[in-house]
């Protein structure tokens, strides 16, 4: 008896021990995400900034020491910066609504579209795709270089669906399209009305453009054209479809345009064309590596004051730490 209590005591002593010294012990720093081989690798955010000027005149000379960025409130190591010179090659999906309202439109949408394809896509190194949605979604031509290939596909536009699908239009480019193409990403979408049809929110749409780093530039076309409709550049309240429109294209980095004629439709795809062009990529490494789920808040700053009071930065606004297969 005497010999069991003195290997009771013996065990329980061993046992606060070892309760005090995991209690007591700092925890470990969250490793870097790890790919599906186990070995670690680091993730990092990719931003397309725009500078403007007055109203929306694009600011180009910027330099690297000019920014920087700020995720959650913490500043964080810029790791990468290219401007108009030295800028990636751009991958850009046109999709274009082609609903039951777009009927009168097609041929100027149509038009419109094809001359910003021809302008957007300089020869051997940029890439357009060609995707219309209704009540079906319909890629008509993947991304290439080649103007007459894409030229045949906005041709073959030529009759409407009876839905409007949008949200599931851009989950649909986005994740089978933008995931693995290697320059900059932008999504340039026509559309004129609400989504009707989609399984998809537009919380989705936003998701999915952030994770694959997709800039989304929108056009509203609900005005009509030739001032047959009014709309809302005459001074008519924007709706409940123009605020999502908005807040697609504000929190991936882009932004809207509303149009009323053939004429204003011509200019907006100038301007997306030329944005494209004046851009500058900011890529950063987060501090905080864990793929949590957590949204966090993106800032990019002119590390200049007066800078700062003469220009804009737009930029997306946040992202999703998740893990995604990106390329």
């Amino acid at each position: 008896m005497q010999s069991f209590r003195k290997n009771l005591t013996f065990l329980l002593v061993c046992f606060a021990a070892f309760t005090a010294a995991v209690l007591g012990q700092t925890p470990a720093p969250t490793p870097p995400p790890s790919d599906d081989t186990g070995v670690s690798k680091v993730f990092e955010v990719r931003l397309p900034v725009t500078v403007t000027m007055g109203k929306k005149e694009l600011v180009s000379g910027m330099t690297r020491g000019d920014f920087a960025v700020f995720e959650d409130g913490v500043r964080q190591e810029i790791t990468y910066f290219s401007d108009e010179q030295t800028n990636p090659p751009v991958y850009v999906g046109v999709l274009m609504d082609t609903s039951p309202s777009t009927a009168g439109k097609l041929k100027f949408e149509k038009e419109a579209a094809r001359n910003f394809i021809y302008t957007v896509t300089r020869l051997r190194k940029d890439k357009a795709a060609f995707m219309t949605f209704d009540h079906e979604i319909k890629l008509l031509q993947d991304f290439t270089d080649k103007l007459d290939l894409l030229d045949k596909a906005v041709e073959k536009v030529n009759k409407t669906g009876s839905q409007t699908a949008l949200y599931d239009a851009i989950w649909e480019f986005c994740d089978q399209k933008m995931r693995n193409v290697p320059g900059r990403r932008v999504l340039v979408i026509i559309t004129d009305g609400d989504d009707t049809y989609s399984r998809a929110v537009l919380a989705d749409a936003i998701d999915i453009a952030q994770r694959t780093e997709t800039t989304v530039f929108a056009i509203s076309t609900k005005a009509g054209f030739l001032g047959s409709v009014p709309g809302v550049e005459m001074g008519m309240d924007r709706d409940s479809s123009d605020k999502a429109l908005e807040k697609l294209c504000e929190e991936t980095g882009g932004d809207v345009f509303y149009t009323g004629d053939m004429l204003e439709l011509e200019r907006s795809f100038t301007k997306i064309s030329k944005e494209l062009r004046s851009q500058y990529i900011i890529t950063y490494r987060p501090s905080d590596q864990s793929l949590n789920g957590r949204v966090r808040k993106v800032e990019v700053r002119f590390t200049d004051p007066k800078k700062a009071d003469k220009y804009k930065i737009r930029t997306k606004t946040s992202y999703r730490a998740v893990r995604d297969s990106l390329r």
